[in-house]
């Protein structure tokens, strides 16, 4: 895991060097992804230079991921702000011209933050930093504009397994590597119970390792509209 590290740092340094920008912004949301996202940002540009957003939906993100975002923000120094995204989402549900079905306002809240971090991103010249794994990547799990929207994806060639090794070894907070992971998009959300199989299963059937199931074989096939280039029409 030393390597990994030494070589995630120097990734992220020379893109910032070759971008000309020194300042980051990222979505923290107390999950594990954005935790190890953050210490390996801090870890190049230095604490001085990054600032954490945590985008709370009062009601239902929980308090405790919050606090632990919070902490961990103290933890290594960095400077954060609290915005909560009910009011955004107030907004779009005034919307009438149309029913809104579950997928769409459930999006609309991802969305929303990437609205919020891109702001941000404008305002103080700042990369915005990405927090999907590879293992989400190859599957599509992320919403499209939403938390699939940043600059660089500094955990994109991370299996989600390998998250949790490499933030071991570098020592973030043990109650946030053993959380069960979930994007807190409704209650009761958790990553694996949407996808239908866990991590572990799912990276060693992505690394060919074991065979694929039908239903992680569906989930690319749904997906492909994310992970593939923008398709432009040829004149």
């Amino acid at each position: 895991m030393k390597k990994a590290h030494g070589k995630l740092v120097k990734g992220i340094k020379q893109y910032f060097t070759k971008a000309g920008i020194k300042k980051a912004v990222i979505g923290l949301s107390g999950g594990i992804d954005s935790a190890l996202a953050l210490k390996l940002v801090v870890d190049s540009i230095g604490n001085n230079n990054v600032t954490a957003l945590l985008m709370p939906e009062k009601g239902l993100t929980k308090k405790a991921n919050v606090e632990d975002a919070v902490d961990l923000c103290k933890l290594l120094k960095v400077e954060y702000k609290i915005i909560p995204i009910n009011s955004f989402i107030k907004e779009f549900k005034k919307i009438n011209a149309w029913k809104q079905n579950k997928i769409a306002l459930i999006n609309t809240k991802s969305r929303v933050r990437a609205l919020i971090l891109y702001n941000y991103s404008n305002t103080h010249n700042a990369i915005v930093i990405g927090t999907s794994n590879k293992t989400e990547l190859k599957l599509g799990y992320f919403t499209k504009y939403g938390d699939g929207a940043c600059d660089i994806e500094v955990l994109g060639d991370l299996y989600k397994t390998e998250v949790w090794e490499l933030s071991e070894y570098l020592e973030i907070p043990k109650n946030i590597i053993h959380k069960v992971p979930s994007a807190e998009l409704f209650h009761g959300h958790t990553d694996e119970k949407e996808i239908g199989e866990n991590y572990s299963n799912i990276d060693l059937m992505l690394k060919g390792k074991k065979k694929m199931s039908k239903k992680v074989k569906d989930r690319i096939k749904e997906n492909k509209h994310k992970t593939e280039q923008i398709h432009i029409i040829k004149k």
